[in-house]
């Protein structure tokens, strides 16, 4: 390990210390003015445990013990959205505060308002974002294609998308249920998962059995999968293609299938590959350049990039996923910045360009300013 990932390190470890020493400092002055009284060890060390809980869950632990280090890594995982939100509100609170400690006004009686009125805004927010979670919702793309579906094709298609469905310790059977029923409610043609289908390990993915749901979801021509960046960091990609398989479930790794002898789609590899010991991922153009452009085309990219190459390409239809629009404000501020688009519908040329914020969660079940959601696409070709 060289010097410059060694600071970088301390560095980033020292910035997560500070923030959250400045979390917890807010909360125990705020219960000494409200008159709770508390052990700081009682405090201070459960606090630790929690704040550090998304990355102590991950250690590897021995069997008898794991549901302890599942919980920790749950509870660890909801804290991430207690700390940004958290460090929000507090550091809002300190900046209004300037104004009575100038006027030289009682600083006790604010601060017990301000922090009561922060720790009320941390709550209802949890709970808002726990809906948004938990409540999907489908959005409807109608996507004419100046294409033939032949003479005897079928000329309108219902395409049922749910990308990021993030499997694992948090999201689980009773979510995946739901995803369930919605899409096979559409009786779509097709169905589409454009990534991250599973949550890094295939561990709990396994255990509890979730690809027998998953195998549940029905479509008239059959269900296809890409890979997203969180298969390729949770390693057991040759497993994870294997369940899918055996479910019916065929992922797409640069490859092409034609449906019905009238829609082509591509699967690409995730942008993850592209570095690595993954191999790396063939040039859109080279995938899309021996196929038969009269009739439609659609890609599946899990990260949504590069849509001019796309286009130019060739492909009619771009589906992705991965940003989550942040999944809890303000950080869609960031995806919108680092993605020409980080969720909705935009036309690149004549292709259509769809990035849904996805089904599941990472980290947290939370989401502020985004919904759970799977897209329902209604494709319309020419006679």
């Amino acid at each position: 390990m060289n010097r410059r990932v060694i600071f970088l390190f301390t560095f980033l470890l020292t910035v997560y210390a500070g923030i959250n020493i400045y979390i917890g400092w807010h909360v125990t002055e705020w219960f000494k003015l409200v008159g709770v009284s508390f052990s700081p060890w009682a405090f201070w060390v459960p606090f630790g445990l929690i704040a550090y809980g998304y990355i102590l869950g991950r250690v590897p632990l021995p069997h008898a013990i794991k549901p302890a280090g599942r919980l920790l890594k749950i509870v660890g995982a909801y804290y991430i959205f207690i700390m940004e939100t958290g460090l929000i509100l507090f550091l809002l609170e300190d900046l209004i505060g300037l104004v009575p400690r100038i006027a030289g006004w009682n600083i006790d009686d604010y601060s017990i308002y301000a922090g009561s009125i922060v720790m009320g805004a941390l709550a209802l927010l949890f709970i808002v974002g726990s809906r948004n979670a938990w409540s999907p919702i489908v959005r409807t793309y109608e996507l004419p294609i100046d294409k033939s579906a032949g003479e005897n094709g079928q000329r309108e298609w219902t395409v049922a998308v749910a990308s990021d469905i993030h499997l694992g310790n948090i999201v689980g059977r009773r979510h995946l249920r739901r995803l369930l029923k919605r899409v096979n409610e559409m009786q779509p043609d097709l169905i589409l998962l454009p990534g991250d289908v599973i949550d890094d390990s295939i561990e709990p993915f396994i255990r509890n059995r979730m690809g027998e749901l998953l195998g549940q979801l029905k479509a008239k021509h059959g269900v296809l999968a890409v890979l997203g960046n969180h298969e390729y960091y949770g390693g057991h990609i040759d497993s994870y293609i294997e369940q899918m398989n055996a479910i019916g479930i065929q992922v797409l790794r640069d490859e092409s299938v034609k449906v019905a002898d009238a829609i082509t789609v591509v699967g690409r590899k995730d942008k993850t590959a592209e570095g690595g010991p993954f191999g790396g991922r063939e040039v859109i153009g080279d995938l899309l350049g021996g196929l038969d452009h009269n009739k439609p085309i659609i890609v599946l990219d899990h990260q949504p990039t590069k849509f001019a190459e796309a286009a130019e390409a060739g492909a009619d239809v771009l589906l992705s996923g991965h940003t989550h629009r942040g999944q809890f404000a303000p950080n869609h501020l960031f995806t919108r910045r680092l993605f020409e688009l980080d969720w909705g519908y935009m036309r690149k040329e004549a292709m259509h360009v769809v990035v849904s914020s996805g089904f599941g969660s990472w980290g947290p079940a939370i989401r502020i300013g985004s919904r759970s959601e799977i897209i329902r696409l209604e494709i319309k070709l020419l006679p």
